[in-house]
């Protein structure tokens, strides 16, 4: 294990996104927990992050059958209870043994509008509750041709991290997610993961400070696939992987998970 991953236990996730209702959740997690095996997680966390109406089914399946693999969820409300008519409570994914939760993902921002100030708070919410949050970062194609990767980086890691206490930023996750590549087949190079992943490290740092920065894990996600897990493990600063589509075949997301535990940290 080398300085630079020292003490860092990679987290790969899958995000099923809107697929697969209640039936066909219970049928992927018990395909999931057939194929894999506690040696094949190894030195790795594994998450899927099921849609809402799912998450029940799947807990059962995870729990009932000793499925090597946490549960997540893909969002949550800023509020624990209230008239929010439609929204979902931290406080019922926690009781619901949800250990993981991703705030701010990309088509959570460009989709249905999420500013920086909605997305500190629903982290803010996640960590009240007991769970680990998935902070999303990332630039659209406009922002990467010009040159404003890293002053976007920067500013969205910063927002969210503002009056968190640096223990806890040290315990969660901040998840890579090039908007351009994200469900385009268009993977960023290990050289663009590796770059930004030390850029945010590096704000991180200077945010909170060095010590937490070295602990906090950073994923990468973007068109991954067993193919290219590898190489993107292989870098220094990526800490695990966010795997969209490829994570609802369960044979592939296996693939990604033993393809990742092969890598040395």
């Amino acid at each position: 294990m080398s300085a630079a991953t020292a003490g860092r236990r990679p987290l790969i996730s899958g995000n099923w996104k809107m697929n697969l209702d209640h039936l066909e959740a219970i049928h992927a997690a018990r395909d999931l927990g057939l194929r894999l095996q506690p040696a094949d997680v190894g030195p790795l966390d594994v998450s899927v992050h099921p849609p809402f109406t799912d998450i029940r089914s799947v807990q059962s399946v995870l729990e009932g059958e000793s499925v090597p693999v946490a549960l997540g969820a893909q969002n949550c409300a800023t509020e624990d209870s209230g008239a929010f008519t439609g929204e979902v409570s931290p406080v019922m994914l926690a009781k619901l043994h949800v250990e993981y939760v991703i705030v701010g993902h990309s088509e959570r921002r460009t989709l249905f509008g999420e500013t920086d100030a909605v997305v500190a708070a629903k982290l803010q919410a996640v960590l009240r509750n007991g769970m680990t949050p998935v902070l999303c970062v990332g630039e659209t194609v406009d922002e990467r041709d010009i040159g404003l990767t890293e002053e976007h980086l920067a500013n969205q890691v910063r927002s969210a991290l503002t009056g968190v206490p640096a223990e806890a930023v040290a315990r969660m996750v901040i998840a890579y997610e090039p908007m351009w590549a994200i469900g385009t087949g268009q993977a960023a190079t290990p050289e663009d993961a590796q770059d930004a992943c030390a850029w945010i490290r590096g704000v991180v740092a200077s945010h909170v400070g060095e010590e937490e920065a070295t602990q906090v894990r950073i994923q990468y996600g973007g068109s991954v696939k067993a193919g290219n897990t590898g190489e993107l493990m292989a870098c220094g600063d990526v800490d695990g992987l966010l795997v969209g589509g490829a994570s609802l075949d369960a044979g592939e997301f296996v693939e990604i998970v033993r393809a990742a535990a092969r890598v040395p940290r």
